[in-house]
């Protein structure tokens, strides 16, 4: 009896998997058929080829233009004659032919003259004209010797001034507890600033490359991931006992925040790399400035807590330590889907953070968008407003 119940569970098993293969099976054989067949139909082509070449990084040294270009179109290209300021020049490139998606280096010889600006035209075998504007001529710093440099700066501007923000713990800890509600609605605004930051420059940054490679969606795509992540770490440490919910909070606004200077170190290092950056003084403490607020951001939620001092190295290292690691990836020049869905990550992250922060913001009613709030959160973006004039 036993036996005959289980081979009727294991069939009843079997023919729902079928069921649920079938589908798939279908579309293996019509895809199969099709390409036996040659695609009758699909091959045949109405009009010039589609040529879509993206110049993705130039590259100036001495008596040399190098442009990093991408196929973003259905065809493949190939180059055959490249012209500066209207007048044909000698040029190598390491593929004759460029595939859909596929990269390639164009060397230029071409004896620039600096702060001059030039027009490149790359011609295609089949006509085509794809023009590139250099409006400024300045030599490209070789990447491999500043790293240094550029943790040095990371350091400047991520790690130094979350440190110099979480100084203002012990004020938090003396103003009254109704204070707090308006701080933590202060922090909602620093953090919608951020991401506001975050998703238009990730926008600019997918504009550079090649759409066919995801452009602006993979903003979205990057924010959506890290939504779901973080709040998957967030279920995660609420199941554990022993977290505190302030410090669950913190920790989420350090990813948060962390995420958002990996962008911001990603637009510092690609800026220096083409040696668009000017390190001055007043860039160094403009940035310093605009991201202390991040710091009072971290210490905010556990103002009410006991926090060891570690724990709190921890947290500023976590928030502002990207800044160096993104400094690092843009000066060695980063893709910019890469460095696009790296940004969206960012904005999916402070996102999140957002939604957790939201209920500490609740006066007695239950309201989130009382007095108290919409003005502490209108007071963060102004203030984010207000310090980002200075970098």
């Amino acid at each position: 009896m036993e036996d005959g119940r289980t081979r009727r569970q294991e069939g009843g098993r079997l023919r729902t998997w079928l069921l649920g293969l079938l589908p798939l099976c279908i579309i293996a054989v019509a895809v199969a058929g099709l390409a036996l067949l040659d695609g009758p139909g699909l091959t045949a082509r109405n009009g010039p080829p589609a040529e879509e070449l993206v110049v993705e990084r130039t590259i100036l040294g001495a008596g040399s233009i190098e442009l990093v270009v991408r196929n973003q179109g259905p065809d493949p290209v190939a180059l055959v004659q490249v012209a500066v300021n209207d007048a044909f020049v000698d040029f190598r490139t390491g593929e004759p032919e460029i595939g859909r998606l596929g990269s390639a280096n164009v060397r230029i010889t071409y004896p620039w003259v600096d702060g001059e600006a030039y027009e490149v035209t790359l011609l295609t075998s089949t006509g085509g004209v794809i023009a590139h504007e250099i409006p400024i001529a300045v030599t490209t710093p070789d990447p491999s010797g500043f790293i240094g440099l550029m943790t040095l700066l990371g350091t400047y501007v991520g790690v130094i001034p979350v440190a110099i923000g979480m100084l203002w713990l012990p004020w938090l800890r003396r103003v009254p507890p109704a204070w707090i509600r308006a701080l933590m609605a202060l922090t909602i605004g620093l953090l919608a600033w951020l991401a506001i930051d975050a998703a238009l420059e990730g926008m600019e940054v997918a504009d550079t490359g090649a759409s066919g490679l995801g452009g602006a969606g993979l903003v979205a795509m990057g924010a959506v991931a890290a939504y779901l992540l973080l709040s998957g770490v967030h279920a995660w440490m609420a199941a554990r006992p022993g977290r505190a919910g302030g410090h669950r909070l913190a920790l989420l606004v350090s990813i948060g925040v962390g995420l958002h200077n990996l962008g911001e170190g990603l637009a510092i290092g690609s800026a220096y790399a083409v040696g668009a950056l000017a390190l001055g003084a007043t860039l160094v403490v403009g940035f310093t400035i605009h991201n202390t607020t991040e710091g009072l951001a971290i210490v905010a939620p556990v103002s009410e807590e006991r926090t060891s001092p570690p724990r709190l190295a921890l947290l500023g290292l976590i928030a502002g330590g990207p800044a160096i690691l993104g400094a690092w990836l843009g000066a060695a020049t980063v893709q910019p889907a890469i460095a696009a869905l790296l940004l969206g990550l960012g904005v999916g992250a402070i996102a999140q953070v957002m939604v957790q922060i939201a209920p500490s913001v609740r006066d007695h009613t239950g309201r989130l968008l009382h007095p108290v709030g919409i003005a502490g959160i209108l007071a963060g973006m102004a203030l984010m407003y207000a310090t980002g004039l200075l970098t």
